[in-house]
């Protein structure tokens, strides 16, 4: 494996590395969801979740998609679904 691909992989597994983005994941497994529907399923601002938001979609993990003046939220492709997947189900394996 190249450097560069080792650097991608560490910063991808990275992003999955906090809490907050562990919950907004975990929401969109189940539905398209706006900021605000976010803030509330996970229990912080909107600030707060925009702000993570941000973080998924450079990182690949979240796309949108603008509905007059409202952003929804999904994740990007199935890879994404089946990693936080894998990743539940090991943790259960323990």
């Amino acid at each position: 494996m190249k450097d560069e691909e080792i650097y991608d992989l560490a910063e991808f597994f990275k992003v999955f590395a906090d809490a907050t983005r562990i919950k907004i994941i975990a929401a969109l497994l189940e539905k398209e969801l706006c900021v605000c529907e976010l803030a509330e399923i996970v229990g912080t601002t909107q600030s707060a979740i925009s702000h993570q938001l941000r973080i998924l979609k450079q990182s690949h993990l979240v796309k949108f998609r603008r509905e007059k003046t409202c952003l929804y939220y999904t994740l990007s492709d199935a890879h994404i679904r089946d990693i936080f997947l894998k990743g539940r189900e090991h943790i259960e394996e323990i």
